[in-house]
């Protein structure tokens, strides 16, 4: 009787047990059914279909119109017909919302930036301490001019701040076509908030270095740097790459300055420019920066590489000046261009383009450096701004291909150069 009474108690408890199990069962399938059709609804709400309902987001409609006209016009080619241009590929909402005619004040500095899709993490962190108008753009080449596609219009329907600030662009080579991305739902699911783009754009993240893109592709970066000046009307202009950070607070101090100090029509304002340890976290004041300077930790740009081609800037009067000032900005000194200078500056609007002929690796900024010193322009540095690039810069990690294009380029420079005397006759600068 009492082995009974506990085979009873233990069928109780297994049916129970067993009773749980099919209740978690009957629940996990329920959220997997639920999620798959978030997933569903988020991805056409994204991409299009007909689980999106229609009207829901008049705003994120909107948007993806935006992107399918910029992206029926097929684009434009370049001066060389070798590549496409999509300008204005997505709008901010700061752009869109320009009015012909309006304060000029509420547009005066804007960031310039180019990358290829494995490097476009880098916006996070670097919108971050911008936060103001800021233009990308972008090179795709085969598969990843639809993945650059998709993942851009992601960001801007996704993340608030980058719908709000900034301006993509895309450039591909003239045989290749961007499209809206209709038929990669498995391809893109996932994508759900702000943060799980840019987890997928991790997933490309040093995937090549920009040099050195698959099927022996030239990356055209003063192609790319002329297209993000182009894609903004802002009177004042810094061009950076997008693995290098701008110190904190650049644009308020700046409009600040430029309203106590109208700069000259010849003017163009340098930001020193260090590298730092991959370990170590961005300053964002000079205070900050020269702490890490004095330690070793940060150096100058290029130090290792290219001594020469930031000297000129004078890192040693630069670093003891003002380090415990006011934190207003101010022009420190001002210097004439000396051959192999390529300062990153504040220019407006007017400076001379970027000569696109300079692709890959070699003489691509020092040429326009080259031609801002034959056109009468001055350098001024300033006294507490800065930029700096994430890592340092060693013999060893670049490309295969580096040497034989830094040669070629260097031939070019060299015609360049020569050109310059005809463009400015009335010059009697040389570089």
């Amino acid at each position: 009787m009492h082995l009974s009474k506990k085979c009873s108690a233990f069928k109780v408890v297994l049916s129970a047990l067993l009773i749980v199990a099919l209740l978690q069962l009957i629940y996990l399938s329920f959220l997997s059914k639920f999620h798959g059709k978030q997933q569903r609804y988020r991805y056409s709400e994204l991409f299009g279909g007909s689980g999106a309902k229609k009207n829901g987001h008049p705003e994120k409609n909107s948007r993806k119109e935006r992107l399918r006209y910029s992206l029926s016009t097929g684009g434009i080619f370049d001066n060389s017909g070798q590549y496409r241009v999509y300008k204005n590929l997505i709008k901010s909402d700061f752009t869109t919302n320009q009015k012909p005619g309006s304060d000029p004040s509420f547009n005066v500095l804007a960031l310039a930036t180019h990358t290829t899709i494995n490097n476009l993490h880098h916006l996070e962190s670097l919108l971050e301490r911008w936060q103001n108008p800021l233009s990308v753009a972008i090179f795709a080449h085969g598969q990843d001019v639809k993945f650059a596609t998709a993942l851009v219009y992601a960001l801007s329907f996704f993340c608030p701040q980058i719908q709000a600030l900034v301006d993509f662009h895309l450039v591909c080579l003239s045989g290749e076509m961007a499209s809206f991305p209709e038929q990669d739902r498995e391809h893109f699911a996932g994508l759900e908030d702000c943060a799980s783009v840019f987890s997928r754009l991790e997933t490309h993240r040093d995937k090549y270095k920009n040099y050195a893109i698959s099927g022996n592709i030239s990356y055209p970066n003063n192609l790319l740097r002329n297209v993000a000046r182009g894609g903004t009307e802002s009177s004042y202009i810094l061009v950076i790459d997008i693995d290098m950070m701008p110190s904190a607070d650049l644009h308020q101090q700046f409009l600040a300055m430029i309203m106590r100090r109208e700069p000259a029509s010849d003017e163009v304002f340098v930001l020193p420019a260090f590298e730092i340890r991959h370990a170590r976290k961005m300053p964002a004041t000079k205070a900050e920066l020269v702490q890490l300077y004095q330690v070793g930790e940060v150096r100058p740009f290029y130090e290792e590489l290219c001594p020469r081609c930031q000297a000129p800037t004078n890192y040693s009067q630069w670093v003891n000046s003002h380090v415990r000032g006011t934190g207003t900005l101010e022009v420190a000194y001002t210097l004439t261009w000396v051959d192999p200078w390529e300062p990153f500056y504040i220019g407006p609007h007017t400076v001379p383009l970027y000569d696109e002929n300079f692709k890959q690796y070699g003489f691509n900024r020092i040429s326009q450096a080259c031609e801002l010193h034959v056109a009468g322009y001055r350098f001024s540095v300033l006294s507490s701004a800065f930029v700096v690039h994430r890592g340092f810069k060693i013999q060893g990690e670049f490309h295969p291909r580096k040497d034989e294009e830094n040669k070629r380029n260097r031939v070019l420079f060299r015609s360049f150069k020569e050109g310059l005397k005809t463009k400015y006759p009335s010059s009697n600068r040389r570089c």
